[in-house]
């Protein structure tokens, strides 16, 4: 098994992918492909038939897209999701719904873990953004959170959908209240979240277009 990624301090999909795959126990070799630079997208597209990362190659199997890599490990490995019916369905809806929205979040708040923008990045709908953010994790944690420090009790799908949420709040500084603040600390002291921000720190590579605020 192998996965294809793009620079682990932007590339807020492919930390997706990673972080589920290395939750569920799965051994996997990285293919990491440095993004916008002359013959990334050749080179990505040796591998992912979409041209993008993350793309999972199981044995020959590809699978390419966050949320269809997510689906496809969990069926090998169904901790990744909830057993219960309700939880299990609500964990699908908050994960669709990140996978699919929050633009104005992913457009001025982009995933940085090597700056410290502390207090850039907002406007109405972003803040309207961080406000459903962590009504979802206030959410999650009041009614399914038992039993652990993730959205949901254990880990699964909907934290990894979150993970660059959690490195984003960190960057700019958000600091949600109540559970929701408790669970982004507990996000950021997980040990693979913390082997991610340290691989991200330690790469030269930087995107221009990504360093906003600079």
């Amino acid at each position: 098994m192998k996965l294809i990624i793009g620079n682990k301090n932007y590339s807020s999909w492919s930390l997706r992918a990673w972080l589920a795959a290395r939750e569920g126990g799965f051994s996997f070799g990285e293919i990491d492909i440095p993004l916008f630079i002359p013959g990334s997208r050749e080179r990505i597209l040796s591998h992912s038939p979409s041209g993008k990362v993350p793309c999972l190659n199981d044995h020959g199997v590809l699978v390419w897209d966050s949320l269809a890599i997510g689906e496809y490990l969990a069926e090998k490995q169904p901790a990744l999701l909830p057993a219960d019916p309700v939880a299990r369905a609500t964990a699908r809806a908050v994960t669709a719904e990140m996978h699919s929205g929050f633009q104005a979040l992913r457009s001025k708040m982009p995933m940085n873990i090597r700056k410290d923008y502390r207090g850039f990045g907002h406007t109405p709908e972003v803040d309207a953004d961080i406000a459903r953010i962590s009504a979802i994790w206030n959410d999650c944690r009041a009614r399914f959170g038992h039993g652990g420090p993730y959205l949901f009790g254990h880990f699964t799908l909907a934290d990894a959908a979150y993970a660059p949420v959690c490195f984003r709040f960190q960057t700019y500084g958000v600091q949600p209240e109540g559970a929701a603040g408790d669970y982004l600390a507990a996000m950021l002291a997980n040990p693979h979240m913390q082997d991610w921000a340290a691989a991200a720190r330690a790469e030269t590579e930087s995107i221009a277009s990504e360093d906003l605020y600079d």
